[in-house]
C-alpha cells in the first residue's frame, strides 16, 4: 500500500500534529507517535508516513508547539525536554486519540502508541493513562521509565504497571548508556510481577537512537528489524486495514 495523504492538523483545543494516512476509505487501524526530544522534524514525519505506507493512520501531537531543534543541538534538545510536563503530554495524547476517533477512516477500536525515547516513555505512560482507549503500545527505548536516577528529572513510571491494558513491545540497544540492564530488570519484573503482555528486546551492538536514520547513532539492521516487530506487534494486535 503505497498510496498516501500527510499533512498538519489542528487539535481540538491543543497544538497541532501532523497526520499521515492511507488513501483507501479503511477503516484503518490508527497508531499515536511520540517524537524524541527534537521536535516533530522531517524524520517523525517520515516515520508517520511510512506506517501510512504499511496501512495505519498516524498522527503525531506536536508537544513541542512548533520548536524543532537540530540534532546537533542535545543540550537544547534536553533543555525543552526538562520542561515537558507529564500531565500536559498525556492531555495532548488524549486530543490526539480523540481527533483519530472522530475521522470516518479509522477503526475506533484499532488504535496503538509508539513513541522513541522521551516518546518511547510518554508511549509507555498512554498505556496506563489512556487504557481503555488502546490496544498496542510499542517504545524504542524509552528513557526515564524505571531509571535509578533520571538525568532531566522525570519521575519514574512503574507505578502505573497495573493500570496497562495493551501489550507491550520494548526495544532496547546494549550499548545504550542512558538505559542499563538493572533498568531493563526493574521494568520486566513490574510487568511480570503484575502479569502484564509484554515483549522485551535487545539489539547487540545498537546505542541509543538506533532507529533514526538522520542521527549518528542510527544502525541499519537493529533499525530494520526493530521496524519489523513493531509492525509485527501492531498487526497482530490491531489489525490491518479492512
Amino acid at each position: 500500500m503505497s498510496q498516501i495523504t500527510s499533512e498538519w492538523i489542528q487539535l481540538d483545543n491543543g497544538p497541532r500534529a501532523w497526520y499521515a494516512r492511507p488513501a483507501g476509505a479503511g477503516p484503518h487501524p490508527a497508531i499515536v507517535v511520540f517524537i524524541e526530544a527534537f521536535g516533530v522534524n522531517a524524520h517523525f514525519q517520515d516515520v508517520a508516513e511510512r506506517l501510512a505506507k504499511a496501512g495505519y493512520c498516524a498522527i503525531v501531537p506536536d508537544l513541542y508547539h512548533g520548536k524543532i531543534y537540530e540534532y546537533s543541538d542535545f543540550n537544547g534538545a534536553i533543555g525543552h525536554l526538562r520542561t515537558l510536563n507529564d500531565d500536559l503530554a498525556m492531555q495532548e495524547a488524549g486530543l490526539a486519540i480523540a481527533a483519530l476517533q472522530q475521522r470516518a477512516e479509522v477503526r475506533k477500536n484499532a488504535i496503538g502508541v509508539l513513541g522513541f525515547c522521551m516518546g518511547g516513555r510518554f508511549a509507555f505512560m498512554a498505556n496506563a493513562v489512556h487504557a481503555d482507549k488502546l490496544s498496542a503500545s510499542v517504545a524504542f527505548y524509552g528513557a526515564g521509565i524505571a531509571p535509578d536516577q533520571d538525568p532531566a528529572g522525570r519521575k519514574p513510571l512503574l507505578h502505573l504497571v497495573d493500570q496497562m491494558r495493551a501489550p507491550l513491545l520494548l526495544l532496547y540497544g546494549a550499548e545504550d548508556q542512558s538505559i542499563t540492564p538493572e533498568e531493563h530488570g526493574r521494568i520486566a519484573t513490574a510487568l511480570s510481577t503484575a502479569q502484564k503482555r509484554y515483549t522485551l528486546t535487545l539489539f547487540p551492538g545498537a546505542p541509543h537512537g538506533f532507529f533514526a536514520d538522520p542521527r549518528d547513532s542510527f544502525r541499519p539492521e537493529a533499525a530494520k528489524e526493530g521496524w519489523r516487530l513493531a509492525l509485527d506487534h501492531f498487526a497482530r494486535h490491531l489489525g490491518t486495514t479492512a
